[in-house]
This record gives structure tokens, C-alpha cells and sequence, in this order.
């Protein structure tokens, strides 16, 4: 049972890694208090998901989705789809860690802001100073 295990970790190495990843991420974003640490836990979150998108979409003895040769219609090559990668995977998950780095830069500024205001990044904290005040 053990070796099952264990051959079936090694033989999906990169899943497990990418699930191990989320996890993480999720954990710190449900089970922490303090919300630098859950801003943490969402950027593992999001990069465990664009790591395990991009290796999904990766593929053995492929190229370049690039042909060569001239733009005649009558003498145009028949191109076999198997051998080229499709760069639509990659181009959405550099699309994501775009909009990732903003969010995070917004969150960060967000976070100055609140520590400014009330003093605390804790959670808890917050959520009674800011009942206080009403």
C-alpha cells in the first residue's frame, strides 16, 4: 500500500506539489486572523493554480506554433495541430499574473491605509474597534 503511494506521488510529482500549494494558500487565507498573512496565502493560492495551468498545457517534443515558408494559398504545408503548443494557456495565466500583482499592489495600499486608520492588522481587532466607532 505504501509503494502505491509513493509511486503514485512520484508519478504525478507536479499535482501533488500544485495541491500541497493550495492548500497552503487556503489554509492561510481561512485559518489566519492577521490579513497581511491571508494576502499571503491568496498569492499562493493564485500561483499553485497558474503553475498547475501552465504545466498542464505543456507538451513533449512540441514547438513553436510559428510556420514557416511563404504565403502561397495553392503550395500552403498541411500542418499537423499535434506538434505545435498552444500558446492560448500561457498567454491567459500571464494574463492572470497581471491582474495578480495588481490586485496584490491594490491590497497592500488598502492595508497601509487600514493600519494607518485603526493601528492593527489583526482581524479580530478590527472587527471590534470598528463596532466601536459606530
Amino acid at each position: 500500500m505504501v509503494d502505491l503511494v509513493f509511486d503514485f506521488v512520484i508519478g504525478h510529482f507536479n499535482t501533488v506539489t500544485y495541491i500541497v500549494l493550495m492548500m497552503i494558500g487556503f489554509y492561510a487565507m481561512t485559518g489566519k486572523t492577521n490579513l497581511v498573512k491571508k494576502l499571503v496565502g491568496m498569492n499562493i493560492f493564485q500561483w499553485s493554480i497558474i503553475l498547475f495551468v501552465v504545466s498542464l498545457s505543456a507538451k513533449r517534443d512540441a514547438t513553436i506554433p510559428i510556420v514557416l515558408g511563404g504565403h502561397d494559398r495553392d503550395a500552403a504545408p498541411v500542418l499537423d495541430a499535434a506538434q505545435y503548443v498552444n500558446p492560448l494557456p500561457h498567454v491567459l495565466m500571464l494574463t492572470a499574473i497581471v491582474v495578480g500583482v495588481a490586485t496584490t499592489g491594490v491590497a497592500l495600499a488598502l492595508l497601509l491605509r487600514i493600519h494607518r486608520q485603526y493601528g492593527t492588522l489583526e482581524e479580530d481587532d478590527l472587527l471590534e474597534r470598528v463596532r466601536t466607532t459606530r
